[in-house]
């Protein structure tokens, strides 16, 4: 091997430059094993925390679709209750201007009897819905129709989302049982 070290400069301080310039060319770029590792404990963690939230998310989202896909029968049935001066009976699908339900991607199917929705949940909804239904009934006011919702949803926060709109007494009953 030649030396590249000129011949006034003293051999020892050579050397060294030499040994410098080899550890700085035998370095490699890239990251630690200690950094990976972290960085898959920390997408471990929250994969962990943000799974379980989008789910519900999911879960709620599907929920308030269902909800939304009774309005038109919800109308209907308002409005037969309101021509026939407050009296739910009769006020039945398919009867008196109340169109049947047309089954959507999250309720099966929808039953309305003397102005009494009952929605049936598709499965796929989520868990603790999936098959469960949503009870829409209806109390005639004087000048409006008020809509108490109850359920056999057991998912906690679709139930909260189907009975958030109930009225004080109805919520007061229901958060009793």
């Amino acid at each position: 091997m030649r030396s590249t070290c000129r011949r006034r400069i003293a051999p020892h301080s050579c050397r060294q430059r030499q040994r410098r310039h080899a550890a700085r060319r035998q370095r490699q770029p890239g990251f630690t094993l200690i950094e990976l590792m972290i960085v898959v404990a920390i997408i471990g963690i929250l994969g962990a925390v943000g799974l379980p939230l989008y789910q519900n998310y999911i879960v709620k989202a599907r929920v308030g679709n269902a909800l939304r896909s009774v309005d038109a029968v919800k109308t209907a049935v308002g409005v037969c209750i309101q021509e026939q001066g407050g009296v739910l009976a009769g006020c039945n699908a398919g009867s008196r201007g109340v169109p049947t339900f047309t089954p959507t991607k999250e309720v099966t199917s929808a039953a309305i009897t003397d102005g009494v929705i009952v929605a049936t949940l598709s499965s796929g909804v989520g868990a603790g819905v999936d098959g469960k239904t949503i009870t829409f009934t209806p109390s005639a006011g004087s000048s409006s129709v008020v809509w108490t919702n109850t359920t056999t949803i057991t998912h906690a926060e679709a139930r909260t989302l189907v009975e958030r709109n109930n009225p004080p007494a109805a919520a007061a009953s229901g958060a009793a049982s």
